[in-house]
């Protein structure tokens, strides 16, 4: 879809999700970036958002997890889809693979990571050594799911810096572009990340 801005996506994602409820679209995958926007929940404190005079808009959001970052060189995926199938666990593990596998297409190894019991959720997609590369934030609404995964390909990683990321102190958050360049290798296209994650998500997603 491009560069769509976070409030427009938003607007059209209440309308996607209705018309999936109603079985008037199936599911759903939706692939774009945003203007730059850094949103939180209702659950994520204060004192992990960025300060007043921000050049970055803030925008408070409905779906799980807490701060995270939308913007340039950012491959952003919205899944609307029926979640009965997988449950909600399910479904968080399905993208995570997806993802793995889509990186792992493109010469990026990736991991997931389990939640130490009592700890800060540690969804998301990681490299070996525990730089996060994906974050993933998702809403259920009647069996139907919406919001869902940002891959770093080339962003400005100094935005980081402003605000605690998925409420983890001290994450390193890392990126294509700068993976790459430790290897001596071309960042890979946004049009190759893009293919690539589609093809993985619709074969983890894929009706069974």
């Amino acid at each position: 879809m491009g560069e769509v801005p976070y409030a427009a996506a938003q607007a059209d994602m209440v309308r996607w999700v209705e018309e999936r409820k109603q079985g008037l679209a199936a599911n759903r995958l939706f692939l774009l970036t945003h203007p730059a926007v850094i949103t939180y929940t209702a659950r994520t404190p204060n004192d992990q958002l960025p300060d007043a005079d921000s050049a970055i808009a803030l925008v408070q959001t409905d779906r799980g997890g807490h701060a995270t970052y939308h913007g340039p060189g950012q491959l952003i995926g919205y899944l609307v889809l029926n979640v009965r199938e997988f449950g909600p666990r399910g479904l968080i593990r399905r993208v995570e693979q997806a993802l793995i596998d889509a990186l792992d297409t493109l010469g990026f190894p990736a991991i997931r990571r389990e939640t130490p019991p009592g700890s800060q959720s540690l969804v998301g997609v990681w490299t070996p050594d525990h730089r996060k590369l994906a974050s993933i934030g998702m809403r259920i609404s009647g069996s139907v799911s919406s919001h869902g995964f940002a891959l770093n390909i080339d962003p400005d990683l100094s935005v980081y810096t402003a605000f605690t990321a998925c409420a983890l102190p001290g994450v390193r958050m890392t990126s294509l572009a700068e993976l790459s360049a430790e290897r001596g290798l071309s960042t890979p296209t946004h049009t190759e990340v893009r293919d690539a994650v589609a093809r993985a998500v619709t074969t983890h997603l894929a009706p069974r």
